[in-house]
């Protein structure tokens, strides 16, 4: 009889499969997010989302992280201008286009337009890095560009043809172009731990969103959560916020950027997948059609990554 394999065998087996569990947990909160801009509209304002998720991570994180960040203050008082932009816009800027194009289109557009981001990131990557870009890197960000048009078009050539775009659309994907850019400066941060990193952006966050609620106040546009709202709110800061960013940075940890990035591909066939499901919207041929463009082109333009890792 065979006996067992021994116990750090088991182990690595399990640590094996560990990073793609975290990383598909991360992509369906992050798929899940959609559905939750969807279902806060009328509930609670998107603006005010933006500002509560914030103020409950950055919470929750100082109580863990407060002495860390205050330790490594020297090191992140270093580049506060780059801290500062990359909060405003990737967390801040991104989630308020979020959560405002969700008044304005459907979740599935959402998801399908949000699975822009690798490819936006590529080509931050080209234009801030000069990095070489391949052939078939090429390719591929030109077919999920042009599954964003089929989306934004609805299908309909003539819409192009009559510059007839949804705005919602044309909202999220001015929202992707912003945190592409978070993610390429990423490259640059400060060199201190991820969670550390983590809840600096997230006090950042905090604060440069208190002026949006303002904004919202001001312009009559405001709604404090109902009671349904504070259970989207809750979600979208447990889960979009906080442990799908955890899970990220330990699946960055345990595989790599490279291969972790791979995985943000699923964000956009959860997204439809749970619009269909929980909001029963129609799931119709263009968008099958887009989905196909924006998964194949990101599979094309890794293709050349994956050989090399």
């Amino acid at each position: 009889m065979p006996s067992s394999p021994p116990h750090s065998q088991k182990s690595s087996r399990v640590l094996d499969f560990k990073p793609y569990a975290l990383l598909i947990f991360t992509a369906l909160c992050w798929g899940g997010n959609v559905v939750a801009g969807q279902l806060a509209i009328g509930e609670v304002s998107p603006l005010v989302i933006v500002f509560l998720r914030w103020v409950l991570v950055a919470g929750f994180l100082l109580a863990f992280n407060g002495r860390k960040l205050l330790a490594a203050w020297p090191i992140l008082r270093q580049k506060l201008g780059m801290l500062l932009l990359m909060a405003a816009l990737g967390f801040t800027g991104f989630n308020a286009l979020f959560y405002l194009a969700a008044h304005y289109t459907r979740g599935v557009n959402i998801g399908i337009i949000q699975g822009t981001m690798p490819a936006l990131v590529l080509l931050g990557a080209v234009i801030f890095y000069r990095s070489r870009v391949s052939l078939l890197q090429g390719l591929g960000l030109l077919a999920t560009m042009l599954g964003v048009v089929v989306v934004a078009a609805g299908g309909d050539l003539a819409r192009l043809a009559a510059l007839s775009l949804n705005a919602g659309d044309l909202i999220m994907l001015f929202a992707c172009i912003l945190y592409a850019g978070y993610a390429v400066a990423l490259k640059r941060r400060p060199q201190v731990s991820a969670m550390v990193f983590f809840t600096a952006l997230s006090v950042i966050a905090m604060i440069s969103s208190f002026p949006l609620v303002i904004y919202e106040q001001a312009s009559g546009a405001l709604v404090w959560p109902t009671w349904y709202g504070w259970l989207v709110v809750a979600y979208v800061a447990l889960f979009p916020s906080f442990l799908a960013q955890i899970a990220f940075i330990r699946g960055v940890e345990l595989i790599g950027p490279a291969r972790a990035g791979v995985f943000v591909n699923l964000v956009p066939v959860f997204a439809a997948l749970l619009a269909v499901l929980i909001l029963s919207e129609p799931f119709e041929l263009y968008h099958a059609v887009a989905l196909a463009l924006v998964l194949g082109g990101i599979a094309v333009a890794e293709s050349r990554k994956a050989k090399a890792l």
